[in-house]
């Protein structure tokens, strides 16, 4: 079987036991604040598993994009060097909310494994949970006696906590999992050793291929269990482990979903695989990187230096280091895999096709980029080497490896393999150092200790805020959360008018009172955590269990919702300019300001922004009324023109938002009609990767005040000028008169030093055969380091100079020295660094010129006189 048709067959065989077979949420989570990525098959249900959402299925199937990088589950280093770990990988899951439990999950996991794909029971064994006396958990015996009815019982293998007890975090459901592995081992193999010892033993052909979870507890903040009210089914099993079990090959890169893309860079880089490990490695990891970093590209998560994106930019950068360092790729070839990977997962991932350019062009750019930044640290550690061998020695601290490492991007593996070469070592201890104190700045800027939700009173937490902006409502529960020692309390409302930051929206300010002591409390923000509308304070009120009204600052939602509607007209002000290639690739809607990030492949030229903004004003002039359809059936909303954006999950019912012409699938706030909105105008374009460009704007007051600041800084001008009635040929006559100015100055100052070099050339004194010139002076660092160099020019050998100087209270000292003083051993930076010590500085350059500032002005003369000494 072909992976497409593996997992074809998973789904149609759930579907059969009337599961709803849903797509894969998007890899990149943008809602969770608890994740950046998408680890596990259940993240997607996370708030059904957690009641926040309503079951609207019981039973559910799929096939999920996951990515594991970062946190506590991370395979990264493992890549490449075995054959079954990936950074990018997809989870075949079946689900069960409230309905079947543990026996027909294991049936159906055994009939599919056995009776649909026919693997060979012989060489099947399961993990069930051995218990955990500490927490009075018994073992797993009812999953136990289920698997009984298909394997002895000396194949049913006691897991341990760490094994077979699964948890989502710290906090939230969890219960005993049971493992399914598989011994794809050759059968002389099988013979000498029995597959049973292996087992959880990380042996690359005796693996995990399914792991169904059975969550029956909820994991409380005092480390204590409850019972979950309703028990659910989780099971994640490998697609590509799966593929490797099938089509009987001994690694996930032998089978299809890799080898097209193996075969490929062996083209490119003019290499065969199997042929060298290292070269193997660097194929495998290549390999792997390539699929992560094409789907959150669709996912609309490009590489940035800030959260996941700095994560993607990493594992890109990873992958070319290895194309570097072992495929010899000097220049960029990993776009030219997207062709590949796009034939070879496109049916199952539309997205890849749709977007194919822009992945090319992005990684494409990046690989230029960090290929010279590569160059650039290759450069620093050849100068480092360079002057550890002036002082005699052959290894280079750890401090500077980690430079590299955290500045250029240098893995510390990378840095060795350049060291060894030009029999160099680095000290592993300081870079092990510098890398603790990097994690321990990283844990304490993240610490937080969250508590567990206290409830007040049962209900469910209803959103009214778009139809209102104040309400009575009650507190449904709250929590404690210590950040940076500072304390906050997070508080869920029965009714809420707060909008919750979510879709580029950030969530409303305003306050909560409680009508028993009417002192109203700040709400500093809303922020949207598992489907909840979450309100955080600095206190609680006084009276928890009174009635609460709730108002929002209107003043900034009204600016909010001005900045995201003017966002929806210019999204479809800039297709019509530019093309119907322009998508939105992510977007920041605030009361100050809006921006919107958008698909293009080159800068927009001022008259194309001048057109996007006349057809969006134009717009607000025709006041379009607002157009609001909730709860609209996807397929409908898609009709009407709304368009779906790969990297957003969506449910089978949307909110659709009609300015006129312009139609959006969004959930945020809007004016009531677009006149409200007044003006837009764009202040800024800019790239942010290849082939995605940012207008940032401003609507509404905010456009009133920048009007205002233009007109009078006009005012202001024209005042300077006079009330000239042509402002801008005067600004032009002005810099050209300043222009001319400027350089009857440079003459004069030109003529200047002149006169200087030719005083100080025949005032010059002999000291032991030295021409020796010394001045102290007024004139600026610039200056004196021309007037240097023009005697240099002039006495070419046997030249000792050094200027002190103290220009605009701050003192500085210059000392230059001729070629044949240098090779004589004399250095200009030792004289300088040395005599700047009576001025409370410190000097820098080279051998024959170096220069020093400082904050003695008074030590000047005896700087000088601390130079001449070196002289005798």
């Amino acid at each position: 079987m072909t992976s497409q048709e593996i997992r074809q067959s998973f789904l149609d065989f759930f579907e059969s036991k009337q599961h709803k077979i849903v797509p894969s949420a998007p890899m990149v989570i943008k809602d969770d604040p608890t994740l950046m990525f998408t680890n596990a098959g259940m993240n997607q249900f996370k708030n059904i598993i957690l009641g926040n959402d309503p079951i609207k299925y019981s039973r559910i199937a799929d096939s999920q994009k996951c990515l594991r990088v970062s946190g506590k589950h991370n395979d990264l280093e493992e890549v490449g060097h075995d054959t079954y770990h990936h950074t990018m990988f997809e989870m075949l899951g079946n689900w069960s909310f409230g309905d079947y439990f543990k026996k027909e999950a294991i049936e159906w996991a055994w009939e599919y494994l056995v009776d649909v794909l026919n693997l060979d029971t012989d060489r099947l064994y399961v993990t069930v949970f051995e218990g955990y006396a500490p927490e009075g958990l018994e073992r797993d015996d009812e999953a136990a006696v289920i698997w009984e009815q298909f394997l002895p019982k000396s194949r049913i293998i006691n897991g341990n906590k760490k094994d077979n007890f699964w948890e989502m975090g710290d906090t939230g459901p969890c219960g005993p999992c049971s493992e399914i592995h598989i011994d794809i081992r050759n059968n002389e193999e099988r013979a000498k050793i029995d597959g049973l010892t292996l087992v959880n033993g990380s042996h690359p052909q005796v693996i995990e291929i399914w792991n169904n979870v059975f969550m029956q507890y909820n994991r409380k903040a005092d480390g204590s269990l409850e019972g979950l009210p309703a028990k659910v089914i989780d099971t994640g099993m490998g697609f590509e482990r799966l593929c490797m079990a099938i089509q009987g090959v001994q690694s996930n890169y032998d089978t299809d979903v890799f080898t097209p893309i193996i075969k490929e860079i062996a083209v490119i880089c003019q290499t065969e695989y199997g042929k060298n490990e290292q070269t193997d490695i660097a194929m495998r990891v290549i390999a792997d990187h390539i699929r992560t970093i094409a789907f959150s590209f669709t996912d609309g998560q490009f590489p940035s230096n800030a959260k996941a994106g700095y994560v993607i930019r990493r594992i890109l950068r990873r992958a070319v280091r290895y194309g570097y360092t072992f495929l010899d790729q000097r220049s960029a070839f990993m776009y030219k895999l997207i062709v590949v990977l796009s034939q070879n997962m496109g049916k199952a991932y539309p997205e890849l096709i749709s977007q194919k350019t822009l992945i090319e062009k992005v990684i494409k750019e990046e690989e230029e980029s960090f290929l010279r930044t590569l160059e650039t640290g290759i450069k620093l550690l050849d100068k480092v080497m360079d002057e550890a061998k002036k002082e005699g020695s052959k290894e280079i601290t750890g401090k500077v490896a980690f430079t590299l490492y955290d500045t250029f991007g240098f893995p510390l593996d990378l840095t060795e393999l350049i060291l060894r070469e030009n029999n160099f070592t680095v000290n592993i201890e300081d870079f092990n150092t510098e890398m603790q104190k990097q994690k321990e700045r990283a844990r304490n800027a993240a610490a937080t200790e969250t508590g567990d939700w206290i409830t007040v009173r049962e209900g469910d937490s209803v959103f009214v805020g778009y139809d209102k902006t104040e309400c009575e409502t009650t507190i449904l529960r709250y929590r404690k959360v210590v950040q940076k020692n500072e304390n906050y309390y997070q508080i869920v409302l029965s009714e809420t008018p707060f909008y919750g930051e979510m879709g580029g929206q950030v969530g409303d300010r305003g306050y909560i009172t409680d009508l028993d002591s009417t002192t109203p409390i700040p709400v500093i923000d809303t922020k949207k955590e598992n489907n909840l509308t979450v309100h955080i304070t600095y206190q609680l009120p006084l009276n928890i269990n009174a009635p609460i009204f709730a108002n929002i600052n209107l003043e900034d939602r009204k600016a909010t919702e001005c900045n995201h509607s003017a966002t929806h007209l210019l999204h479809e002000a800039l297709r019509e300019v530019l093309g119907t290639h322009v998508e939105q690739k992510g977007s920041f809607v605030s009361p100050e300001a809006l921006r919107f990030d958008f698909s293009h492949f080159q800068k927009l030229s001022k008259e194309e922004i001048r057109a996007v903004e006349k057809i969006a004003n134009r717009k607000i002039r025709e006041n379009h009324v607002l157009n609001e359809m909730r709860d609209t059936p996807i397929a409908h909303a898609q009709a009407l023109g709304a368009m779906a954006l790969f990297g957003e999950k969506y449910g089978e019912s949307v909110r659709v938002i009609q300015f006129g012409t312009s139609t959006e699938l969004c959930g945020g706030t809007h004016v009531q009609a677009t006149g409200e909105i007044g003006m837009v105008r764009i202040t800024s374009e800019t790239s942010i990767a290849a082939g995605i460009r940012r207008i940032e704007a401003i609507s509404a007051i905010g456009v009133e005040k920048l009007i205002d600041f233009q007109q009078d800084s006009l005012t202001d001008a024209r005042d300077f000028f006079n009330n000239t009635p042509d402002l801008m040929s005067a600004i032009r006559k002005s810099i050209e008169e300043n222009s001319d100015l400027k350089k009857q100055v440079d003459g004069y100052i030109h003529e200047k030093i002149m006169n200087l070099r030719d005083e100080l050339i025949q005032e010059a004194t002999l000291i032991n055969d030295i021409k020796v010139i010394s001045l102290e002076t007024d004139l600026p660092a610039d200056m004196i380091k021309t007037l240097a160099f023009q005697i240099r020019n002039i006495e070419k050998e046997k030249l000792f100079f050094v200027a002190g100087s103290v220009f605009d209270g701050k003192p500085s000292l210059t000392v230059l020295l001729s070629d044949d003083l240098v090779a004589t051993g004399m250095n200009a930076v030792n004289i300088a660094r040395e005599a700047a010590k009576e001025i409370q500085g410190c000097g820098g350059g080279q051998p024959y010129f170096a220069s020093a500032g400082g904050k003695n002005a008074d030590g000047v003369s005896k700087a000088i006189e601390k130079a001449l000494e070196s002289m005798k």
